[in-house]
């Protein structure tokens, strides 16, 4: 799951892969503001066949959290 999450950040965030790992911060380490992250979370949605209540949004600090949450939820696609 981290790999599909560090693919879509690289992408969105314009940020070579090898810079992100799971303890980075989405807005202070890879430079994300709130527009970055909604449409980081769109995609994640839109890949997954999910929907990230805005409650979950304010606990993703690191590219880790957002991981977890796809565990936890039952999304390990990779």
């Amino acid at each position: 799951m981290f790999t599909a999450v560090k693919r879509i950040l690289s992408k969105q965030l314009k940020v070579p892969e090898e810079k992100i790992t799971p303890e980075s911060s989405i807005k202070g380490d890879l430079g994300a503001d709130s527009l970055d992250i909604l449409q980081l979370l769109m995609t994640i949605e839109e890949e997954n066949g999910i929907v990230i209540p805005d409650e979950e949004l304010a606990s993703f600090v690191t590219v880790q959290d957002i991981v977890n949450y796809l565990e936890k939820i039952g999304r390990t696609r990779t």
